[in-house]
């Protein structure tokens, strides 16, 4: 469905007209002058067009009078010799739509999805070093509404505050097949104030997070985008709309848990700000070696494992400033009636258990997303069991991707791009 260069140069039987008019207008001036005082011709003589411009523009995508275009849809193009590449885009009513031009220089994305059964009219303009411009136009018609719709939605929300450890979580309520992960990823961009190095990784067929290199820097702003609205997702599918969240990262709270020790070391921004004794799980239900995130913080909660353990060894306890580590149960959080072992020996049932005092004193300190390594016990945390994004190397993460990993340049970092990187 590529455009052929017929259709996309424009037709230049009236130039020729105009310019045989001029000529009869300058051969009855020359009949009188025929040149200046110096003996030069004059200006007026001559009459042959303006050379072409050196520059060219073709549009590939949509084609010319395409129709059921999906409503995501990009300006694919292509331009030689151009120094300067403008693209706009119009309705049918001549409103302009908003959009940016791709890092690569080939693709134009809307910053919105478009509507649905609406006629466009695409024009890229290309400028050479002769500053003459060339363009190429394509008018489409977008598809009516699909019923067959896949909603996407994401964990945090506009203006939350998270720890440096926080995954970027994005969902779709049905599986995207792996054939099209690559084609939602480059609809997927990050950008970061300062700029940092990151990228997408697919969790499941269903959800996909993103998490930079090294822990967030503390305060940054971080915007994400999913231009999803319309965009094909396999089976008939498509995205149901468009999704932005920006948030920000607070300051940069690290929790380290030794097992010889027994203790938990607290940094802020770099500087060690607390030790606390803690009494981990004991040799039947280990803590899990690992590097975890704060998950929820709940105030006031009960642990109740009646059902799962029954009713000889499970237990229902009242539990104060819990933060959860792991979908599998394992919690920080006070335990007063451990407070005499802290420090000296495990008896918890897997959790990080800390005094009261200490507990209150966590709880008000910590965010969602503050990052938690234990070090030395018996059991590896599993990955996938809670947000398990850093218990793994860089390169195992890169591997989760749809789109090949290419290391950002410190300029290309802070802008938004359809690669993996931003």
């Amino acid at each position: 469905m590529r455009a052929s260069q017929d259709q996309l140069i424009r037709p230049r039987g009236r130039r020729r007209v105009l310019a045989a008019g001029l000529l009869a207008v300058a051969l009855a001036f020359t009949s009188a002058c025929t040149a200046d005082e110096g003996g030069k011709p004059s200006s007026w003589q001559g009459g042959s067009e303006s050379p072409a411009a050196k520059a060219t523009a073709t549009i590939s995508e949509p084609a010319a009078d395409a129709k059921d275009v999906p409503a995501s849809t990009g300006i694919t193009f292509t331009t030689k010799d151009a120094e300067e590449t403008t693209v706009d885009l119009k309705d049918a009513a001549g409103k302009a739509v908003e959009g940016t031009l791709a890092k690569d220089g080939k693709t134009w994305l809307p910053k919105e999805a478009l509507a649905y059964g609406t006629s466009y009219t695409a024009t890229v303009t290309a400028t050479g070093d002769d500053g003459r411009p060339a363009t190429a136009t394509s008018t489409f018609t977008t598809m009516a509404k699909p019923a067959k719709q896949i909603r996407v939605s994401s964990f945090l929300g506009d203006n939350q505050v998270v720890g440096v450890g926080m995954p970027l979580i994005v969902k779709f309520d049905r599986a995207v097949p792996e054939d099209y992960r690559d084609d939602v990823q480059r609809r997927m961009t990050v950008t970061s104030t300062p700029a940092q190095e990151g990228i997408w990784h697919w969790v499941s067929p269903t959800e996909i997070r993103y998490r930079p290199k090294v822990f967030w820097k503390a305060n940054s702003k971080v915007s994400y985008r999913v231009q999803a609205g319309g965009l094909p997702m396999g089976d008939g599918y498509y995205g149901r709309s468009d999704l932005s969240v920006d948030i920000k990262i607070g300051s940069s709270l690290i929790m380290t848990v030794d097992n010889k020790t027994k203790r938990m070391t607290v940094t802020r921004n770099g500087s060690v700000i607390k030790t606390i004794p803690v009494s981990l799980g004991k040799k039947s239900t280990p803590s899990s070696s690992g590097t975890m995130v704060v998950i929820e913080k709940l105030r006031k909660t009960v642990f109740d494992t009646m059902e799962e353990l029954g009713p000889e060894e499970g237990y229902r306890t009242k539990i104060d400033f819990a933060q959860r580590l792991t979908w599998g149960g394992e919690f920080i959080h006070a335990a007063p009636w451990s407070e005499g072992q802290q420090g000296s020996v495990n008896v918890s049932h897997g959790c990080v258990n800390v005094s009261m005092a200490n507990g209150d004193w966590l709880f008000r300190n910590t965010q969602v997303g503050d990052p938690i390594t234990v070090k030395g016990t018996e059991r590896k945390l599993q990955n996938g069991n809670g947000w398990t994004d850093w218990n793994m190397s860089w390169d195992e993460y890169v591997k989760g991707s749809a789109l090949p990993y290419a290391p950002a340049s410190p300029d290309d970092a802070a802008t938004p791009t359809p690669t993996p990187t931003a």
